[in-house]
């Protein structure tokens, strides 16, 4: 998960969304206190099962270790088969409407020649 959180499109979504979350409890207080109350029920929910759960992750430790080192070298293949995964949203949705700006023009001197 760690891996997963450090790859630079997963770190900048994030950052995208939560600025996006922040801004808009901000601007609109009823969405604020509806946010508010979720976030409460969530944090309660997580100390709740983590207490439960942390005998079974004790005991399954060993097992888990094994799939995140699996995963791990799974992530790194990926990655070097998906560069994207190292560029920001920002840079994508550029590179994206770019690539489609330059098509349109394209198909415009196609179509008009």
């Amino acid at each position: 998960v760690n891996q997963v959180a450090k790859l630079t499109l997963v770190s900048s979504a994030c950052d995208v969304v939560s600025t996006a979350y922040a801004s808009t409890k901000e601007s609109h207080p009823y969405i604020r206190s509806v946010c508010d109350a979720a976030e409460k029920g969530v944090k309660s929910v997580t100390e709740a099962t983590a207490s439960c759960v942390q005998p079974v992750l004790t005991t399954l430790e060993p097992h888990v270790a094994a799939a995140s080192e699996y995963a791990s070298k799974g992530l790194d293949k990926l990655g070097e088969k998906l560069p994207l995964l190292q560029k920001p949203v920002e840079q994508i949705i550029s590179d994206t409407k770019e690539l489609v700006s330059s098509r349109v023009a394209d198909a415009k001197d196609a179509a008009s020649s």
